[in-house]
């Protein structure tokens, strides 16, 4: 008896090492996505922009910790940039895809710039539809810089700066607003937040953008 009960509290005490192993993310870290059209508000102002607005969009993704495919990648950073030719994430047409400029950190190593842009890639599934440049910046991201959660500011080099801040009454211009698309990418806890400012002014997607004062941000964590 004395020893079965231990080849049973050895068992599980293997089981429950094998799953925590597997649960484990391989890499996790903060993430923030700026739409071209307001995600937060009423189904009236987003008919009002839907087809027109929402063709363009900045993913940034801000790696904790972990590697990726056996690179590590803790505290690098890696921003898409996406160009489609319809609004993205309008759950009543077909999910949008397009060309992206990808921009990795100045910091990563050769191999480790492979392993973001390749990272970026995965993370954003049938968004990119093929990648046209991969440029490296200098990069400065704070995700979450706020108690609420919704405070982010990304600055890499003259190519892309963003701002947000979380959503305030002020902010209500209808009264039935709700989160009307979904994040784009595959991502926890996201939030909202309010887009103070978000420009691109880089090239190869043949436009840069100046987005100031909408709803069109999440806020939100990844792991894979």
């Amino acid at each position: 008896m004395k020893l079965t009960t231990t080849v049973a509290i050895s068992m599980l005490a293997a089981g429950s090492m094998l799953a925590a192993t597997q649960s484990a993310p391989e890499i996790s870290g903060g993430y923030l996505e700026v739409r071209s059209c307001d995600v937060y508000t009423g189904p009236c102002f987003a008919n009002g922009e839907m087809r027109l607005a929402g063709k363009e969009a900045v993913l940034v993704w801000a790696v904790r910790e972990g590697s990726w495919k056996g690179v590590p990648l803790d505290g690098l950073n890696v921003i898409a940039v996406v160009k489609t030719d319809d609004t993205m994430g309008d759950l009543h047409y077909q999910p949008r895809s397009g060309p992206a400029v990808l921009i990795t950190d100045a910091r990563a190593g050769a191999k480790q710039k492979e392993a973001l842009a390749d990272l970026a890639r995965s993370l954003a599934g049938k968004l990119i539809d093929h990648v046209v440049e991969v440029k490296t910046a200098k990069m400065e991201v704070a995700i979450g810089a706020c108690a609420k959660a919704g405070c982010a500011s990304v600055k890499a080099d003259n190519l892309v700066e963003i701002s947000t801040r979380c959503l305030g009454d002020k902010d209500h211009l209808c009264g039935n607003e709700d989160t009307f698309y979904p994040p784009l990418t595959e991502v926890k806890d996201a939030s909202p937040a309010f887009t103070e400012v978000a420009t691109f002014k880089g090239t190869g997607l043949n436009l840069t953008w100046e987005l100031i004062g909408k709803r069109s941000a999440f806020l939100a964590a990844f792991s894979r």
